[in-house]
C-alpha cells in the first residue's frame, strides 16, 4: 500500500506562485509515476504533471511554461512549482501514483490539497 501526503495549497493572488509537496510512504520511484492532477468543482480529474522513473517529465498544455516538477529520492517526496498562476488554476489538486504490473495498473492517491487563486 503507498501513502501519499500533499501539502502546500493556500490562496494566492493571479501572477503568484506556490509549492506543493507529496511525502510518499517509501521509496516508490523506481516503479511508480507520480504526478499531480487536479479537479475543479464540476470538472473531472485532469493530469497537471509527472515524472517517470527514469526521470521524463510530463505537462499538460495549460501548464507548459509556468510549472515544473521535480523529485528528492532521499525525501521521498514529489514537488510541484507552480508559478504565474491564474484563476483557472484554482482546483483541488491530488498527488498520484500509478504503477502498471503484470497489465494491472495500481493508483494510489492523496487526500487533496486546495489551491485557490483569486485578487
Amino acid at each position: 500500500q503507498v501513502q501519499l501526503v500533499e501539502s502546500g495549497g493556500g490562496l494566492v493572488q493571479p501572477g503568484g506562485s506556490l509549492r506543493l509537496s507529496c511525502v510518499t510512504s517509501g521509496n516508490i520511484f523506481n516503479s511508480y509515476v507520480v504526478g499531480w492532477y487536479r479537479q475543479a468543482p464540476g470538472k473531472q480529474r485532469d493530469l497537471v504533471a509527472n515524472i517517470t522513473p527514469g526521470g521524463s517529465t510530463n505537462f499538460a498544455d495549460s501548464v507548459k511554461g509556468r510549472f515544473t516538477i521535480s523529485r528528492d529520492n532521499a525525501k521521498n517526496a514529489v514537488y510541484l512549482q507552480m508559478n504565474s498562476l491564474k484563476p483557472e488554476d484554482t482546483a483541488v489538486y491530488y498527488c498520484n501514483a500509478r504503477r502498471y504490473r503484470l497489465g494491472i495498473r495500481s493508483d494510489y492517491w492523496g487526500q487533496g490539497t486546495q489551491v485557490t487563486v483569486s485578487s
